[in-house]
């Protein structure tokens, strides 16, 4: 028996000795519980807190192609989760559909915490743009951790003569369309030009790409004009001077490309929009399995090689509670399909 057993058995047994104490069969249904065991992890009740073995290697399903933002976080945090929890953490790219094929298989897994799904904000802004859906966000998945939140950025090619907002919609706005590539239908990247287009008044021309990688691939070979990407999977790309960032989504600069101003500043007030990163699991994973990742989670979010990786990036931490983030997925769930009805926007 290992340490943690023993130091887990005057714990268990003092579970046991309240539960028989009891004058009344009702007691079998709190002891069931506190022995709970899953394929995962085997937990105990004990002063409120639980205890959570991994027992076999965690998949962390990436609803986009590698190299893009989501990606690129997700084998980060990969990373570090397999040294804390000392079992293998593997990442699965199953892109398609705005990441609703990887959500799909996701949703279906069994829920003992071996199979997470990384998702960004287009988890909430698919219910209102894709009227059929083999899942149901608000049921079918248990928020895990908010990683933190990125503004997105408008790129052209390196060799364009576009240098600001200005610039890339004078033809737009006379009538010829402008092409501008995105992440994908429905992501954060395709709301930003589709909301961009209705506050300039300009004619933009939606040209969705299976990923922030190869979208901003396609710009930096002149393929398109213009795309909408994360700032995270523009910043190689920008420092190796392929790509040109001429505004950023957010309400404010962000740390990682200072000299980029905002669309507010460019004339559009109160142009505001960013994407959080957060990790889900099946919706009846048990909360001690939930509680242990958060708190792993939260312990790889506090070390400062991270915080300051992931604000080169350009995220915003966030490392609020499970709960919290739950209510931010639902809150963005009923927004964006408020403004995907306003925008008439769905892709089936």
């Amino acid at each position: 028996m290992g340490r943690r057993h023993l130091l887990a058995a005057p714990c268990l047994g003092r579970v046991l000795m309240k539960a028989m104490l009891k004058k009344y069969h009702s007691w079998a249904v709190p002891v069931a519980a506190s022995l709970a065991v899953t394929a995962a992890g085997i937990w105990h009740a004990c002063t409120g807190s639980a205890v959570v073995r991994f027992e076999k290697p965690i998949t962390i399903v990436v609803t986009f192609p590698p190299g893009g933002g989501t990606d690129l976080l997700a084998r980060r945090l990969g990373a570090a989760m397999q040294q804390r929890l000392g079992q293998s953490v593997v990442v699965e790219n199953r892109p398609g559909a705005s990441g609703n094929i990887g959500a799909s298989a996701v949703a279906e897994a069994a829920p003992d915490g071996a199979t997470l799904l990384m998702v960004n904000s287009s988890f909430a802004i698919n219910p209102g743009v894709y009227r059929h859906l083999d899942f149901d966000p608000r049921r079918d998945f248990k928020a895990v951790f908010n990683v933190g939140s990125i503004a997105s950025v408008l790129v052209v090619p390196s060799q364009s003569s576009v240098r600001n907002l200005y610039d890339a919609l004078a033809g737009a706005t006379i009538g010829q369309p402008l092409s501008f590539a995105s992440c994908g239908n429905g992501t954060p990247q395709h709301m930003a030009g589709e909301m961009l287009a209705q506050a300039a008044h300009a004619n933009l021309q939606h040209v969705p790409y299976k990923g922030c990688g190869p979208a901003i691939t396609a710009v930096a070979a002149t393929q398109l004009p213009v795309a909408v990407v994360t700032a995270s999977s523009a910043a190689p790309l920008i420092a190796a001077g392929r790509v040109r960032a001429i505004a950023v989504t957010a309400p404010a600069r962000v740390a990682s490309l200072p000299d980029v101003p905002t669309m507010a500043e460019q004339g559009l007030a109160g142009f505001a929009v960013e994407q959080w990163h957060g990790l889900l699991a099946p919706a009846a994973t048990p909360e001690p399995v939930i509680a242990r990742l958060h708190q792993v989670l939260t312990q790889i979010l506090a070390e400062p090689e991270m915080l300051q990786a992931l604000r080169e990036q350009g995220y915003t931490p966030a490392g609020e509670s499970a709960a919290q983030f739950g209510k931010l997925i639902a809150a963005d769930i009923e927004r964006y399909a408020a403004v995907t009805a306003q925008l008439g926007l769905t892709v089936d």
